[in-house]
């Protein structure tokens, strides 16, 4: 069958090559129903724009960096799989590729990328991940006018820039709701340390959750440890908050901590139910309860967000800023308090 041209579609649509190439480049200038014409001529012809003739016209590669963080823990790395795909995938159905690249978690080294790419690469934009207190890099792309768009929230500023992020804390306070429904009252906290952004955005969940339940500020603080995401590190300090707090339940900000915690658990008479956060695989193979961050949802606001910055006709989606509510797996590791 031969490749189907832009004058196919056009005839198959009723309408004429300029407009058909302004729903491919400047949908907002075609009335929605001839929109949806062309586009079902588009599907059922199933026709390509050819890409080099495509840069010619809008002076763009097409081509967009996503950073590719360090991981630490395998575990947790699938949630940064999971969401490389799903970026990878909303760039591919709009037109567009992802170069994944590597950098440290150091600021200046990953701007440095930047620099470097911007010349060689002749990159579109950017997806940025892992923010955090104090960011430089949102400042660096911003000064220099590339277009980007952030997972995760401009911590401690109110920077214009467009993000989309997963509300940890509102998944946090659902786990905890969901362990003093089942009659849970000495509920412990396994964390991240306060200058991660995202654990300290976790950790709020659960102290608005106690808190409505009547503990103190001070009486919580003997209740949580806070350290680095690790299994290993995770087995301590729950054998710790065993021995000095004796919990029936542990929320766990990670499933990294929430895995740790089982471990340590694992020969003690009626333990502690356990939640964890982000409901990784492993999760689901120790039926462990974890909090599912949406992410198929958040890489589609992420890629049309910085899309439509790409687009230069000065509109812009109503919402620049998306907060993600996530949801709450319920498996057996949440079960209620055994005394």
């Amino acid at each position: 069958m031969p490749r189907a041209t832009l004058e196919l579609v056009a005839a198959r649509a009723g309408v004429s090559r300029q407009t058909v190439s302004n729903v491919l480049n400047s949908p907002q200038l075609v009335a929605q129903e001839t929109a949806d014409r062309v586009r079902e001529a588009i599907e059922a012809l199933d026709y390509r724009p050819h890409r080099a003739a495509r840069q010619l016209r809008t002076r763009r590669s097409h081509v967009l960096g996503l950073r590719m963080p360090p991981v630490a823990d395998g575990i947790n790395g699938a949630v940064l799989d999971r969401f490389l795909h799903a970026v990878t995938e909303q760039a591919q159905e709009r037109g567009y590729r992802i170069l994944l690249y590597a950098a440290p978690d150091v600021d200046e080294l990953e701007i440095a990328q930047y620099d470097e790419l911007l010349e060689t690469a002749d990159l579109d934009g950017f997806v940025l991940s892992s923010t955090r207190f104090g960011d430089t890099r949102t400042t660096w792309l911003t000064e220099r006018e590339v277009p980007f768009v952030t997972f995760g929230r401009p911590w401690g500023s109110l920077a214009a820039h467009p993000w989309v992020d997963v509300d940890g804390a509102a998944g946090v306070r659902a786990a905890t709701e969901h362990l003093l429904a089942l009659g849970h009252r000495r509920i412990a906290l396994l964390g991240w340390p306060d200058d991660d952004a995202v654990g300290a955005d976790r950790r709020r969940g659960w102290v608005e959750a106690m808190t409505a339940a009547g503990w103190t500020g001070d009486q919580l603080t003997g209740m949580q440890l806070l350290q680095l995401d690790s299994v290993e590190v995770a087995v301590g300090a729950t054998r710790h908050l065993l021995a000095e707090v004796d919990p029936t339940a542990i929320v766990a900000v990670s499933d990294s901590l929430a895995l740790g915690a089982s471990v340590a658990l694992r020969t003690v008479d009626d333990p502690p139910a356990v939640v964890g956060f982000d409901d990784t695989p492993v999760a689901a193979a120790v039926d462990l309860s974890s909090v599912a961050q949406p992410l198929d949802e958040a890489a589609e606001h992420v890629v049309s967000l910085l899309l439509s910055r790409l687009d230069g006709d000065g509109t812009r989606p109503v919402e620049q800023h998306r907060l993600l509510v996530p949801r709450l797996v319920v498996r057996g590791s949440s079960r209620p308090p055994a005394r």
